[in-house]
């Protein structure tokens, strides 16, 4: 069993920045695709970003592109998310998921997921 646990969420002014933090149980990081992903009250979860394995290919959705990065590092089984000039859309609870031997192109689907985290709110004040 892989446990997920995220950290770095918290208030924010619109046009300011968080990063946020996934870290995973076991050995095996390297074997998970890993994404972010968001709900924001009364909305559906959606994807956000993702990375492959290895950290060689990412994907956004287009209402973050350019503003928010995904990134791993994999000695310290973690996953990040640098989220750069928010908006008070983007106010949501941020999950990070995992996908073993998973693609990045999958999760974008949110496909082939198999670990969640509990979540960490990002409030973004206008």
């Amino acid at each position: 069993q892989v446990q997920l646990v995220e950290s770095g969420g918290g208030l924010v002014q619109a046009g300011g920045s968080l990063r946020l933090s996934c870290a995973a149980s076991g050995r095996s990081f390297s074997s998970y695709a890993m994404g972010w992903f968001r709900q924001a009250p009364g909305k559906e979860r959606e994807f956000v970003a993702a990375i492959n394995r290895s950290g060689g290919s990412t994907y956004y959705t287009d209402s973050v592109k350019g503003r928010f990065t995904i990134s791993r590092d994999n000695a310290k089984n973690t996953v990040y998310l640098q989220m750069n000039s928010l908006k008070p859309e983007d106010t949501a609870v941020y999950y990070c998921a995992a996908a073993v031997w998973g693609s990045g192109s999958r999760l974008m689907k949110m496909d082939g997921i198999d670990y969640w985290g509990k979540g960490t709110l990002v409030t973004v004040s206008s």
